[in-house]
């Protein structure tokens, strides 16, 4: 066995043990297995009952989830999360200021999100009705319509001419995002949607994406 082979053999021995506890949903928890997905990175995909939760939620840091167990430790924040397993394959940027510019840009897509949550969670119906005309008709389209030319001006990616956690995030929110607004929300973005399409022919994320089968939302 050359030395080559030696060392991928000793890295798996070295691999930390990683569960991920999460709803038996996309969502947050999709972003971070599409990433342990690319990387080749085993993981335990621990999905629990929502009436299972009152019980989990004592357990979980600060009471939240996604939480990522790394032999044994836990740990929140899906963002964080997801950054951590970016570095470790290669997707957190080539340098200092490509991390700053990938980080900024996730924290827009999270941004996003929030937006469209804030409507689609909202209980009181007359401030739900506000809430969504003001997102539907301006808030959502004036992110859309920036992260389309950001991704234009990037060669098809959001940072950098290449894949990056960014481009991850963005296509492992979508089912989610998609369900919240009734709609496909890309569908108008043509740069959106070849993107897309790109980081769903990977052929790690494809062959994830085609055995998920029941682990969409809801």
């Amino acid at each position: 066995m050359d030395a080559f082979f030696i060392s991928v053999e000793f890295s798996k021995l070295n691999m930390p043990s990683y569960k991920l506890i999460y709803f038996p949903i996309t969502a947050l928890a999709e972003p971070i297995r599409l990433l342990f997905n690319y990387a080749g990175i085993e993981f335990e995909d621990e999905r629990f009952d929502k009436e299972d939760w009152p019980k989990l939620k004592p357990t979980m840091p600060f009471g939240k989830v996604p939480v990522l167990e790394v032999d044994g430790k836990k740990v929140h924040q899906s963002a964080a999360i997801s950054r951590y397993l970016a570095k470790q394959c290669g997707l957190a940027g080539k340098n200092d200021w490509e991390a700053l510019e990938i980080d900024s840009t996730v924290d827009t897509i999270h941004d996003l999100r929030a937006t469209i949550a804030g409507f689609h969670y909202e209980s009181n119906e007359q401030a739900k009705e506000e809430k969504e005309k003001v997102a539907k008709e301006e808030t959502v389209p004036y992110y859309l319509e920036r992260l389309d030319a950001q991704v234009k001006k990037n060669g098809g990616y959001f940072i950098g001419g290449a894949v990056s956690w960014a481009d991850l995030t963005f296509v492992g929110l979508l089912d989610y995002l998609n369900f919240m607004m009734k709609k496909d929300i890309v569908e108008e973005y043509e740069n959106l949607k070849q993107l897309q399409k790109k980081v769903e022919e990977i052929p790690a994320i494809k062959r994830w994406m085609e055995k998920r089968s029941g682990a969409v939302w809801p």
